[in-house]
């Protein structure tokens, strides 16, 4: 089914909505929150809770891309499942490594202080990313959205594990350098 017929579903307040998005992008939901959260039963709650999440949210809001809509939701929720448990228990996974490689380039929560500032932080690091080759962009939203490994990464753009390591380390650090300019206190 195309994503408009399932948006006019959701309008239309017909619960088929939540079986035909389960249908199309349930597995998609599902790898975005298993990359997080390295456990099936986890990602699985964290899937469900993204269908609830997306029937409460259309209408009013009608994505232009329901697929990116969809994921932007897992990953958030699934970042806070992730952060209501103990680092210990989940173990050394990727996600640990990932916010600890942006942590020297994205501005702490006590700067972000409310919705508005990380809007506008949302809004600053994606005029970024448009100014960086478009392969880079893909390449750090793989890493940074997306969670992927740089050997998963490597093996997706046909390159060796050092360059993708090289592309992100470049462009954390234009990033720290755009986020100051743009008057974010690092």
């Amino acid at each position: 089914m195309e994503d408009t017929a399932i948006l006019d579903l959701y309008f239309a307040r017909n619960e088929q909505a939540i079986t035909e998005t389960a249908r199309k992008y349930g597995g998609y939901c599902f790898r975005v929150a298993s990359r997080i959260l390295n456990s099936n039963e986890d990602s699985e709650e964290t899937v469900s809770d993204t269908y609830w999440q997306a029937w409460n949210s259309i209408p009013p809001q009608r994505p232009n891309f329901l697929k990116l809509f969809l994921a932007k939701i897992t990953r958030n929720l699934a970042l806070n499942r992730l952060q209501k448990q103990s680092a210990a228990k989940r173990g050394g996974g990727e996600t640990e490594l990932v916010l600890e490689e942006l942590a020297e380039c994205i501005p702490g929560t006590e700067q972000i202080d409310d919705r508005l500032n990380a809007q506008e932080l949302g809004r600053t690091i994606h005029r970024f990313l448009n100014t960086l080759p478009e392969r880079d962009q893909d390449i750090f939203l793989q890493r940074y959205f997306f969670f992927d490994d740089p050997v998963t990464i490597a093996a997706r753009f046909g390159i060796k594990r050092a360059h993708v390591n090289l592309i992100l380390s470049r462009a954390r650090t234009k990033l720290k350098t755009h986020l100051t300019q743009e008057g974010y206190d690092l």
